[in-house]
């Protein structure tokens, strides 16, 4: 039996899509799950600004590496570097304001994970799908659909309902505080939105790969979260070290971070809006499902109606034809969930 291209071209297309599927549903959920076991796990708890900052390095030197392989050889990737982050600051320093946003962003999410049981968090964050959607449509003159705009209403409301349920409830976390997590994870949404679309533009205003806009993104990020984690937890760093504890957990949880999200950025091409979709449904099923057996998680049947109308607001939108263009899709922020759809971008 022989096979033609065509036909093998089109399942190097389907394995694709469903890498992509399996990569998504890990970063949407897997990664929260660990975030939270390592935020509630007993010992010395270890510094969220820290894990910012190794997050970043990590991820800085796994762009460096693509590019340098990408190169194929030292002299021209050094070459790529100086031109476009030495040679051109102009070009360079127009990353600072989504570096600095998306490292706030990021301590925020430590914030609301810590505060969070994590389908509640899981289901909160899907609240970022409608501030990145109004700031496409103020920022680059989109257009929504009435049908877009029913489903950004029903998100809102899904996840009002979750949060006030929550609110309501009695938490088993220790130290845990719902209001705040609840408050961080809106600021959260509403830097996300911003940033994604800021980044956005600047990626379609240029044909400097992303894995370029990433470093240039970490020579800005690594310092201000620095500066962050010094103002925040100087005298911790000073007493124990930045790294006190870090355990296996916390470096598996930050790796997902760094790694995870430049992976999920090169195969999200191949997946259509309706499989992301489903990706992130299947995410918050997880979620909620391991976080009754990790965390005795509680679903209460409040919690359960704003799940659905979450779930049925992600399938609303992202079905629309032209919802694609709504929302960025390379949000490079190591956060989960962090990808949407949107234009690709040069890798």
């Amino acid at each position: 039996m022989t096979f033609s291209t065509g036909d093998s071209s089109m399942g190097q297309q389907v394995a694709l899509k469903y890498a992509s599927l399996v990569l998504l549903v890990m970063q949407n959920a897997v990664l929260i799950l660990i975030l939270r076991y390592a935020r509630t796990q007993p010992g010395d708890m270890y510094l969220a600004t820290s894990a910012v900052v190794v997050c970043e390095v990590l991820k800085l030197a796994a762009c460096l590496a693509i590019l340098l392989v990408q190169q194929r050889g030292v002299r021209p990737w050094l070459r790529l570097l100086h031109t476009h982050v030495v040679a051109d600051p102009v070009d360079t320093v127009k990353v600072a304001v989504p570096s600095f946003i998306y490292t706030l962003q990021n301590n925020l999410l430590y914030v609301a994970i810590s505060n969070l049981d994590a389908a509640t968090y899981q289901v909160s964050y899907q609240l970022k799908i409608l501030t990145t959607a109004l700031c496409s449509v103020f920022m680059l003159k989109r257009s929504l659909s009435g049908v877009q705009w029913l489903a950004l209403v029903i998100l809102f409301i899904g996840v009002s309902i979750v949060q006030l349920e929550q609110q309501g409830a009695t938490t088993t976390g220790v130290n845990q505080r719902p209001l705040v997590g609840l408050l961080a994870v809106v600021a959260a949404c509403a830097t996300s939105g911003f940033a994604g679309v800021y980044f956005e533009k600047i990626l379609k205003g240029s044909d400097v790969s992303i894995w370029v806009r990433n470093v240039q993104l970490c020579v800005f990020s690594i310092p201000i979260g620095v500066v962050v984690m010094l103002m925040t937890d100087g005298a911790e760093v000073r007493a124990r070290g930045p790294l006190h504890g870090f355990g296996v957990v916390v470096w598996v949880s930050v790796a997902i971070q760094a790694f995870g999200g430049l992976l999920v950025a090169v195969v999200v091409k191949y997946a259509d809006n309706i499989l992301k979709g489903f990706a992130t449904t299947v995410s918050i099923v997880i979620s909620c499902v391991a976080s009754v057996y990790l965390f005795d998680f509680v679903v209460t049947a409040t919690f359960a109606v704003g799940a659905v109308l979450v779930v049925a607001s992600i399938f609303l939108y992202n079905r629309t034809p032209g919802a694609a263009a709504a929302v960025p899709k390379l949000e490079m922020s190591p956060v989960p969930g962090s990808t949407s759809g949107g234009s690709p971008a040069k890798m």
